[in-house]
């Protein structure tokens, strides 16, 4: 190895003397550290260089422990004096690289493994010479291995080139080890870099290496270094090998003949072989031709059987299809259709049924169903089906008609003299029941066969119905006791208008409704659910209560449970076509048809006792229409919608009669004061109030704008037949119908609206009467006044003193004409208007609205006199005030 120079030496020294000497430096070397930059990808830049020290040193350790190498980085402080800067375990060393953007190959990288932030690039070293580089590296490739038995990556430099360097610098001498044992145990040498020696041999050959090849050479006794002679020694060695080997073979060629004959003879005895294999093949493929034929006719026999196994099966399966039960047939062809025997017929036709369904397409195969047997058989089972369903129909409709027969018969079932009877079908419907799943068969066998039975249902209980309604009816009118009230409330001078209290005539029309409309809906369920109808389920409440419902229904409120089963899921579905709500309606129509004429009859006679009964009747019936659907029971509805349309007829002709009453006022020569139909409608109006229930409120609305509009019409008309009394008759008519109908306007909104309306009309007739009043007294005063507000229009308030007939000289005529007696002119306007009133009660209002339009007439007349003609004198306002005042 290079020399060391004194500088060297003294800066080992120097290094020694910072760290205090608890560590032995090998070698110090002065270095200059930059710090990489990535600037291209893959390569580092540089930044400016600064003066340092590497120094490698090694710490000895106690007893039991290896020893530890440093690479120390010192600096150099302001005053040129070494101080620590950086310190690395030579352990953690992984990498060497020596830069190769460096042309002079002076600058190296160590990387270790422990840096915190791998991101930053390491700082680069650049040593003055190459020289310098390879001693530092050569002690620290040397050092690593010897303490930690491992050599870390060496990247930009051969190695063999450096052992190479280290044998031209240095001398060969044994290796130098970085541990020695003692007694004590191992303990760290001190290596300085005077004492390190290496071998080009040691970083070459390894010491396994090197015995591996002295072993080699060793029986050849020559050196390791004699390599062309061993090598030409090895070549003579080969050519007698391969002299020997021909010599050999020469030697052995007769046996290679007789090798030769001996498989001739057996490439014979193979041919042979080959050809006796031959035949065998043959004969077994001809044998194997053989037996898979066998197969395939034992296979074709297998399949024939098992298809003759599944023909019997399926035949078995069709005869069986096929096969008319005795015990079935007999109860189809001629059974008896008595309850007892409702079991059988039930079976029968379920057997039946199934039976058709099995012979059709779907769930029979298409060919067996062009069998000149199965035609035959489905042939049979319909003259079955067709004369079962005969006999069903024709049995249906004879005991429909027994059973109603029975009923009429006894009148123990209707209402008599003195006893009103609640009909009862809970027997009949039970015995109906008792057939209700017979007709869910006969629909599924034949639907054409419902329509006869339906109508034959119909018009049995169409009669049983009629009747129950109609001596329920007479029977309710010939009990319930009600006078007469006056249909005639509003002609006349001495009638009274009081009645008498008829609401057991409301009560009874009530008791109707609650009897017979629960009944018929009830009816309508009933009919649909056991005729088979593929409807909705029908509303059984009526529209009312379930308290009510409960107190009329105790004895059959289970009467709409057929107790029918499902034939099959079809049979529970709703909400089917319209087609199918309308034959029901249709057929409802018959079953209810003519009903309604009871209920006229009931609503015509509550008419005739009290005709305002007609009010609560119609809230009674909206009441039972608001609870029915228009789709579930369509003709119950259509009876409600017809009761309240002939209620509203029969009231409409009492407000008609009315209307005429009034109308016939007019025809009376001459009348004053209140005419006898005002207050007579406000006692009208009272009753009709107490008569309200329900929705019947807009019925009495219309009456009351029909009949008002009348009397102020006829009202309007009699005050024009005389025109002197004109104003007069209205505002005491107008006034009448105020104070008798306050309290009820203030409650009902339709009565108040003509409440303002004849408010304004008593406004208007007496602002117009107390103007001609007015008038007639002070004529002149006002006419000269109203001249002058003519005038202003077209001349100024200076000219007009200069006016024909309006000079001052006019003035002071028509004042002393006027104003002279003033007093007297206000007696006259007060007796006047005493004269044609016929109420004194309206008297006091009156005068007070004629003293009041005067003063503002006549304060009018002041300022516009005061400005016409300011010089003159006239009675102040405040004085007129006085003499009104006075009266």
């Amino acid at each position: 190895m290079a020399k060391l120079s004194a500088d060297d030496e003294e800066l080992r020294r120097a290094c020694e003397a910072v760290i205090d000497g608890k560590e032995k430096v090998i070698v110090a070397i002065r270095v200059s550290k930059s710090r990489g930059i990535w600037s291209k990808p893959g390569k580092l830049g540089r930044q400016m260089a600064k003066p340092r020290v590497l120094a490698l040193a090694i710490a000895a350790r106690s007893k039991g422990q290896n020893a530890k190498a440093f690479l120390r980085v010192l600096k150099y402080s302001t005053g040129g004096v070494l101080e620590p800067a950086k310190l690395y375990k030579l352990k953690h060393l992984t990498k060497v690289e020596v830069m190769n953007n460096d042309p002079s190959g002076c600058t190296f990288m160590l990387g270790f493994d422990n840096l915190r932030s791998q991101s930053v690039a390491p700082p680069q070293w650049t040593m003055r010479n190459t020289n310098d580089r390879n001693r530092l590296l050569l002690t620290i490739l040397n050092v690593h291995k010897d303490v930690l038995g491992r050599l870390p990556k060496v990247v930009g430099i051969d190695v063999v080139e450096m052992a190479l360097w280290a044998k031209e610098n240095t001398p060969t001498v044994t290796r130098i080890t970085a541990q020695r044992n003692f007694p004590d145990g191992p303990v760290a040498a001190a290596i300085t870099e005077s004492d390190l020696k290496v071998t080009v041999e040691k970083e070459l050959v390894s010491q396994v290496e090197e015995e591996d090849i002295e072993a080699l050479v060793g029986p050849y006794v020559m050196g390791i270094n004699e390599a062309e002679a061993f090598s030409e020694r090895l070549k003579r060695e080969l050519l007698a090998l391969e002299a020997a080997n021909v010599h050999a073979i020469l030697e052995n060629a007769p046996l290679i003949q007789e090798v030769l004959q001996g498989l001739e003879v057996a490439t014979y005895c193979v041919e042979d072989m080959d050809e006796w294999l031959g035949i065998f093949n043959l004969k077994l493929r001809h044998m194997r031709e053989d037996i898979a034929s066998i197969e395939i006719r034992n296979n074709k026999l297998e399949m024939q059987s098992v298809n003759s196994e599944s023909l019997i099966d399926e035949l078995d399966k069709l005869l069986e299809r096929l096969r008319v039960p005795s015990e079935h047939a007999t109860c189809l062809t001629g059974g008896s259709f008595d309850e007892a025997n409702m079991a059988q017929n039930i079976e029968a036709c379920e057997w039946l049924t199934s039976a058709l369904q099995g012979l059709e397409v779907p769930n029979l195969d298409r060919s067996y169903a062009n069998m000149h047997a199965v035609k035959e058989k489905k042939t049979e089972l319909q003259k079955l089906r067709s004369t079962f369903v005969r006999r069903a129909t024709e049995f249906l409709r004879n005991y429909f008609a027994s059973l109603v027969d029975f009923m009429i018969s006894d009148k123990s079932y209707f209402s008599q003299r003195g006893q009103l009877k609640r009909p009862d079908h809970a027997d009949l419907r039970y015995k109906c029941r008792t057939y209700a799943r017979l007709l869910q068969h006969l629909k599924t066998l034949d639907k054409n066969c419902m329509t006869p039975l339906r109508k034959a249902y119909c018009s049995s209980l169409n009669l049983l119905l009629r009747r129950e309604a109609r001596e329920f009816a007479n029977e309710l009118r010939a009990s319930t006791k009600a006078p007469r009230n006056p249909t005639v409330w509003l002609e006349g001078l001495g009638q009274s208008a009081n009645s008498s209290d008829t609401s057991n005539v409301s009560d009874a029309y009530a008791k109707m409704l609650i009897i017979f409309i629960p009944l018929l809906v009830d009816e309508s369920s009933f009919f649909a659910h056991f005729m088979c109808f593929e409807v909705p389920t029908l509303v059984a409440s009526g529209g009312i209560s379930n308290a009510t419902r409960n107190v009329s229904h105790d004895d059959d409120n289970d009467d709409d449970d057929l107790g029918i089963m499902d034939i099959d899921d079809n049979d529970g579905k709703t909400g089917k076509s319209s087609a199918e709500l309308e034959v029901l309606n249709e057929s409802l129509q018959e079953l209810l048809d003519g009903i309604q004429e009871d209920f006229y009859a009931v609503v015509d006679w509550a008419y005739k006792i009290d005709p305002l009964r007609c009010i609560s009747m119609y809230g009674i019936t909206e009441r039972y229409l608001s609870g029915q659907k228009a789709d579930a029971a369509g003709f119950v509805r259509r009876l409600l919608d017809d009761l309240q349309s002939r209620i509203s007829v029969q009231f409409g002709r009492f407000v008609d009669e009315a209307c005429h009453q009034i109308e016939r006022n007019e025809r009376t020569l001459r009348q004053t004061g209140v005419l006898p139909y005002i207050p007579r409608f406000a006692t009208l109006a009272t009753r009709m109030e107490q008569y309200i229930q329900g929705q019947s409120r807009v019925l009495v609305d219309q009456a009351y704008s029909k009949l008002i509009n009348i009397m102020f019409l006829t009202l309007e008309k009699i005050a024009q037949a005389d025109p002197k009394y004109t104003d007069i008759i209205l505002l005491e008519n107008y006034a009448a119908f105020q104070n008798s109908l306050y309290d009820l306007a203030n409650v009902v909104p339709t009565l108040a609206k003509f409440y303002h309306q004849a408010s304004e009309a008593y406004e208007q007739a007496c602002t117009r009467h107390i103007g001609i009043i007015i008038y007639s007294q002070f004529e002149r005063l006002f006419s000269f006044n109203q001249k002058i507000e003519d005038l202003l229009y077209t001349v100024s308030p200076e000219e007009i003193p200069f006016q024909l007939g309006l000079s001052k000289m006019d003035l002071r005529k028509m004042l002393r004409s006027s104003l002279s007696s003033v007093d007297r002119s206000i007696s006259s306007m007060y007796k006047r208007l005493q004269k044609y009133l016929t109420s004194d009660e309206l008297l006091p209002s009156l005068w007070d609205k004629c003293k009041k339009e005067f003063l503002d007439k006549y304060e009018s007349f002041v300022q516009l006199i005061a400005k016409i003609y300011p010089n003159e004198s006239i009675i102040s306002v405040d004085e007129m005030r006085e003499y009104m005042a006075s009266m």
